[in-house]
């Protein structure tokens, strides 16, 4: 998967026009007509504006910072209009400076528009997909762009179905995990470094590898190796969402606080959202891959709301006699 521009940020990454073009060029269709040299201009709002009345001349909240799409009405309308007229209206519509104008249905505006369109260092384009089509599937690559994100140190993997994160000291054993879980059939989604990025309409944290790393894992002693090419491609996840943080500490750090019965899911705040997260002891002779195993299916018990803990409590109390005999 591509890299995705911005530094973390909370509150949503800004990006360019340089940037929309590439995420979607060949999902949207994309090919530039204009303003090549400008494509460093920053798209202010990640959403779509018809720009309708703004082509009549009339710009009370008048939404530049958007991408302006313009479709089969826009088009037919200014090809209504007299060639001053058109021209004054385009112009005026230009000198606004919207960062990026996109013709569907794959209209072209005549070249004297264009290189008025370069003269005001605006870019447009165009795409053979009808404006519906164009609109839905743009919103999804803008939400994408815009979508705050951050950068963690540790291995995510997909165990069951569930998407887990390792976090903890180098050395403990999480990359070795991995791949023990790997070789049972689970799937890698980032070694070392995992990139987060916030999905606004779910509200839920999704992982995935940078570009440059994604499909491998370092193990020491052996060094790196290419996952898909040892274990399958199956055995490799794009992005993947994140259900469980699993912190590895070492057990005499941790002796002491650890609950035996039912550790609690303390939540871990990954940029406003709360994910589950559960410290594990990590010692000698423990085998991880089989705990994380067994941790994930008991997490799914308690999404469920099951409680081995409260069951245990609920069958003691049913075995004891009414004057505090255990039954036999």
């Amino acid at each position: 998967m591509d890299r995705l521009p911005g530094k973390a940020n909370v509150h949503g990454t800004k990006f360019t026009v340089a940037d929309f073009y590439k995420a979607g060029r060949e999902k949207l269709c994309l090919d530039i007509l204009s303003g090549a040299g400008a494509m460093e201009q920053e798209i202010e709002e990640p959403t779509i504006n018809r720009p309708g009345l703004a082509l009549t001349g009339f710009f009370t909240d008048f939404a530049r910072e958007r991408v302006q799409v313009l479709g089969n009405a826009d088009v037919s309308y200014l090809d209504s209009l007299s060639l001053e007229d058109r021209r004054s209206h385009v112009r005026d519509f230009l000198s606004r400076k919207p960062a990026l104008v996109v013709f569907t249905n794959g209209h072209r505006p005549p070249e004297s528009e264009l290189r008025q369109a370069d003269e005001f260092g605006i870019v447009t384009m165009t795409t053979p997909m009808e404006t519906r089509f164009f609109t839905h599937q743009a919103f999804f690559v803008l939400d994408r762009l815009s979508a705050p994100r951050t950068t963690m140190y540790g291995t995510m993997i997909e165990v069951a179905g569930q998407g887990l994160l390792f976090e903890g000291a180098p050395g403990l054993g999480k990359s070795e995990t991995a791949l023990g879980l790997i070789k049972r059939g689970c799937a890698l989604v980032a070694d070392d470094l995992t990139c987060l990025r916030k999905d606004s309409s779910s509200e839920c944290i999704f992982g995935s590898a940078s570009a440059s790393t994604a499909g491998y894992i370092e193990i020491r002693g052996i060094g790196l190796m290419n996952v898909p090419k040892i274990f399958g491609v199956n055995s490799l996840r794009g992005e993947k969402r994140l259900d469980l943080v699993i912190t590895f500490k070492p057990l005499d750090e941790v002796r002491d606080i650890v609950d035996r019965v039912e550790p609690s899911l303390n939540p871990k705040n990954i940029l406003g959202v709360k994910v589950p997260n559960i410290l594990l002891p990590v010692s000698e002779g423990r085998d991880l891959v089989n705990l994380v195993e067994t941790a994930v299916q008991q997490h799914k018990l308690q999404l469920e709301g099951h409680s081995s803990a409260d069951d245990l409590t609920r069958h003691m109390k049913e075995r004891m006699a009414p004057a505090g005999e255990c039954k036999i």
